[in-house]
């Protein structure tokens, strides 16, 4: 099994929100409650016969309890396309000039791309805790991985938390939901943050040929006869 070398990932926020504010959580934690319910194998009508679902899908679970889960920071009333909230927040040097769980972009900003909508903006989730990784490692922030039952879309992008560490990230995201009429939880995970190491890739291009077309039969032909191959033989602990 290999070594895993544990790094420090630090979360840090304003003191005077520090009794009330939902704290990051580890992914691992943070899995919905269709994916708990859903079963391990589930019957095809078309190949007649019972196959896994993807909740025997190792890839599937492995992007879902990577790194860590942003929480939204007041419960969120949505009403007829109308945001609301009620939030008493201690006035302190950090939080005296934001204070709201959620600000806007201007859909100016969008023009030329898919999130553009003439008549939208794009909200943006307040993150109040800063970030701070190891040198040398950056995060990939997006939506919470395989979440496509929340109402909105969370935008991706990667930032160096090893060095931007000492402001807050925002997450900009696309509300995707006209309908949604409801309260969005206090805690609810609006962005996966993923860190991981900084290396310059160098693409290199082969064919296969010689042993490796032995070694690729065997191992499709093992995929065919054998059950969880790779959770077995070929994934690696990230935990």
């Amino acid at each position: 099994m290999d070594d895993l070398i544990s790094k420090p990932i630090k979360f840090r926020c304003p003191p005077e929100l520090a009794a009330d504010l939902p704290r990051p959580t580890p992914a691992l934690l943070g899995l919905p409650s269709w994916f708990k319910a859903m079963p391990h194998m589930a019957f095809s009508a078309l190949l007649n016969e019972e196959q896994m679902t993807v909740k025997k899908c190792p890839p599937f679970i492995d992007a879902m309890t990577y790194g860590f889960l942003m929480p939204l920071a007041a419960d969120l009333r949505v009403e007829d396309g109308t945001f609301h909230w009620d939030r008493e927040v201690p006035v302190g040097p950090l939080t005296g000039f934001q204070r709201a769980p959620i600000d806007f972009h201007d859909n100016n900003q969008l023009v030329g791309t898919p999130f553009f909508d003439e008549d939208n903006f794009l909200i943006k989730f307040i993150n109040f805790w800063t970030i701070e990784l190891p040198p040398g490692y950056s995060l990939l922030v997006t939506h919470p991985v395989n979440r496509q039952d929340l109402p909105f879309h969370t935008l991706t992008g990667l930032v160096d938390a090893d060095r931007y560490k000492d402001n807050f990230i925002h997450f900009p995201a696309q509300w995707r939901d006209p309908n949604f009429s409801g309260t969005l939880p206090k805690g609810t995970p609006i962005a996966q943050c993923l860190p991981f190491k900084r290396d310059i890739w160098d693409a290199q291009f082969e064919v296969i040929e010689g042993d490796a077309i032995e070694r690729q039969l065997e191992l499709t032909s093992a995929i065919v006869h054998e059950k969880d191959v790779y959770r077995r033989h070929y994934r690696a602990p990230k935990r």
